[in-house]
C-alpha cells in the first residue's frame, strides 16, 4: 500500500460522502430524523456516526488517542453536519499529505474498552473507507426509501467520473 493508494481511496470516500450529503439536502428535517430499522436508527444519526468515525480514526492514527465521542445532539441540522465534515475532510487531507509510504507500514496502538489494540497504520486508514462504505449504503437505502436515491456509488463509477 502506498500513500497514492490511500489518497485515491480517500478521494473516493469523500466523493461518495458528497453524493450522500447532496441527496440528504433534499429531504425534510423530519425525514432526516425519522426512525429507521438500520443500525444507527436514522439518517441523521448515521451521518453523525460516519463523521465521528472519520474524526476519531484520524485522531487515533495521527495522535494515538482514542476519541470517538460526538453525539447526534451536537449536530442538530444537516448544515451543522456538513460544516463539520468539511472541516474534518480538510484535517484528514492535511494528515494524509504528510504521510510517507514508510509511515503506512508502521504499527500503531490504541485502546478500546480497556484493551490495547495494535494495527498497521494503512489497515486503519483502509478501515475508515470500508466502514464508510457500509454506512453510506445504509444512508443510500434510507434516501432511496424517501425517493432520493444517491445513485451508484461504486468505486469504478468514481474512477470513471474522476
Amino acid at each position: 500500500m502506498t500513500t497514492d493508494d490511500i489518497k485515491l481511496l480517500y478521494e473516493y470516500n469523500y466523493w461518495a460522502n458528497k453524493r450522500i450529503l447532496s441527496m440528504a439536502e433534499q429531504v425534510s428535517p423530519a425525514q432526516l430524523m425519522m426512525p429507521t430499522t438500520f443500525s444507527w436508527d436514522s439518517l441523521h444519526k448515521t451521518l453523525v456516526h460516519l463523521l465521528d468515525t472519520e474524526y476519531g480514526w484520524r485522531v487515533v492514527c495521527d495522535e494515538g488517542k482514542t476519541t470517538f465521542a460526538w453525539q447526534p445532539e451536537e449536530f442538530p441540522t444537516l448544515a451543522s453536519i456538513q460544516i463539520r465534515w468539511n472541516e474534518e475532510e480538510k484535517a484528514m487531507w492535511a494528515y494524509l499529505n504528510k504521510l510517507t509510504d514508510e509511515n503506512l507500514q508502521e504499527p500503531i496502538s490504541y485502546e478500546v474498552d480497556g484493551t490495547i489494540r495494535k494495527r498497521i497504520l494503512w489497515h486503519c486508514l483502509v478501515h475508515v473507507v470500508n466502514h464508510g462504505t457500509q454506512h453510506r449504503s445504509e444512508c443510500g437505502a434510507m434516501l432511496t426509501d424517501l425517493d432520493k436515491s444517491p445513485g451508484d456509488m461504486d468505486f469504478t463509477i468514481f474512477l470513471s467520473e474522476r
